[in-house]
């Protein structure tokens, strides 16, 4: 099976990916840990005085009774160079709004919804993994939904993420039972980028059961939480995690959802953040897919049966044209081998994405990008804002 392309794997501790001093580095270290997330009045704060001197503030007390609230239980907590250590010794590190590699553009949707109160942006992301966070997460897709999920759920989810990584995108879930760990299993086994975004620190691995499948995702993938070492799960994190999987993600695919499912949480965020909600219908019959059939039935939410959809509603994710020549038409006018299977896969009525071309055509995408052009030259394709549309061959 070809590789298909994967977020950078270029070093992270190199300095030029690590812009934050030690001092603010050590001030968010100390406030990911006084403050429960989301702290709203400790992030007005940080924004007004910088990292370093909030720290001090919260330190000693003389704060506003809003930050007050939210760190005193804790401002005695100095554990920030264990923390920093701690996650050294799994290989991790602290991602810090300051560093280059914090994915500024995903997270500052949250800023523009924090007062519907799914929060806003984290103080910082306690990371383990190879790659380079804000790469990772440029093209990248959440794929949730219930614990109790079915057979036909989870062998879904597995087919969903697998082509989805084999077509270079990013698969992010919350590493739960069901439909999230199938998701990041079917995008591992295509050698392809997953996130799985926790509800405790990143040394922890809950649940128990996916230990094994947590120490591959940070071997070959990324694993992120807001929570510093050693915190462990409680049932509001989960809550408080789910819209990190929504902001990170282009889009969020609803696999199996009950009617009162976590995945409907992380479905909410997904509207208020204006990105593409999708779900896949199921049964009439499954409590399993309940709550997918309701965000259908309030139009909330598209339906998505296929890998090729999914890509399509979450729209193009990068211009660049490869340079290889393109191929040549037939003494008949009509295109053939690649550029043909590029033609069939071409919207009749809408434009589609190069990437959905490359789903649906079977065509690697920098070949697509490369055959597309041609194609227009040849007056067998238009590119209309929706991206490539279908002309007849006369």
């Amino acid at each position: 099976m070809t590789t298909p392309p994967t977020a950078s794997a270029t070093p992270v501790a190199t300095p030029a990916a690590a812009l934050a001093t030690d001092a603010v580095r050590l001030a968010r270290a100390y406030l990911s840990r006084v403050a429960e997330p989301y702290p709203a009045a400790l992030a007005a704060l940080i924004a007004e005085v910088g990292p370093v001197e909030a720290a001090e503030l919260v330190r000693s007390g003389e704060v506003s009774p809003s930050v007050a609230g939210q760190t005193s239980a804790r401002r005695a907590e100095e554990r920030a160079q264990a923390d920093l250590a701690s996650i050294a010794r799994v290989g991790g590190r602290l991602v810090v709004p300051e560093d280059e590699e914090w994915p500024r553009w995903p997270l500052l949707a949250l800023e523009n919804v924090a007062a519907r109160r799914c929060g806003g942006e984290p103080i910082a992301l306690w990371v383990r993994g190879p790659h380079f966070l804000a790469d990772a997460v440029e093209r990248a897709v959440a794929v949730v939904g219930s614990r109790a999920a079915s057979g036909y759920g989870e062998h879904v989810a597995g087919e969903f993420a697998h082509g989805l990584a084999s077509a270079g995108l990013t698969v992010v879930s919350g590493a739960a039972y069901g439909i999230d760990g199938a998701a990041h299993r079917g995008a591992l086994a295509a050698c392809g980028l997953t996130i799985a975004v926790l509800a405790c620190g990143v040394d922890t691995a809950y649940p128990a059961g996916h230990q094994g499948l947590l120490a591959r995702i940070a071997r070959e993938g990324l694993i992120v939480s807001e929570y510093p070492p050693g915190v462990m799960p409680a049932r509001h994190r989960f809550l408080t995690r789910n819209r990190l999987i929504a902001a990170l993600g282009g889009g969020t695919v609803v696999v199996e959802a009950g009617r009162r499912s976590g995945a409907k949480n992380t479905a909410a965020i997904t509207q208020a953040l204006g990105r593409p909600l999708m779900v896949v219908p199921g049964p009439v019959t499954s409590a399993s897919s309940i709550g997918c059939h309701e965000l259908l039935r309030d139009g909330r939410a598209v339906s998505v049966s296929s890998v090729a959809e999914i890509v399509e509603s979450v729209g193009r994710f990068g211009d660049d044209l490869a340079t290889e020549p393109a191929e040549k038409e037939s003494e008949l006018g009509a295109p053939q081998g690649e550029a043909m299977r590029v033609y069939e896969a071409l919207g009749r009525r809408n434009g589609v994405s190069a990437e959905a071309v490359s789903v649906e055509s079977g065509v690697p995408l920098q070949r697509v990008r490369a055959l597309l052009p041609e194609l227009e030259l040849a007056g067998l394709a238009l590119h209309v804002d929706e991206g490539w549309q279908k002309l007849e061959m006369r």
